[in-house]
């Protein structure tokens, strides 16, 4: 029959999750502040409130994701004694 390929893909996954989670984001267009590590957030809300969202962040010039987490920074701030 056929053999699979050793070769990587395009979509192909990572070998060890935790070193790809922990893997510092390549993006290099976050803001300083910023951690080198990130956590991913998913919540549901409706395709009314999401497009409002995204056209919100258009007409800022920012991106969901920025506009998003400015907003929780400001809402939640870390503790005196936390580290960010």
């Amino acid at each position: 029959m056929s053999e699979r390929s050793t070769k990587r893909g395009f979509a192909s996954r990572p070998g060890d999750a935790e070193s790809w989670i922990k893997a510092p984001a390549a993006n290099g267009r976050r803001s300083e502040d910023t951690s080198a590590f990130s956590a991913r957030l998913t919540i549901d809300v409706t395709p009314a409130l999401r497009g409002r969202i995204k056209v919100a962040a258009f007409r800022r010039g920012v991106t969901v994701a920025d506009m998003l987490r400015d907003l929780l920074s400001r809402e939640f701030p870390a503790d005196p004694g936390e580290p960010s």
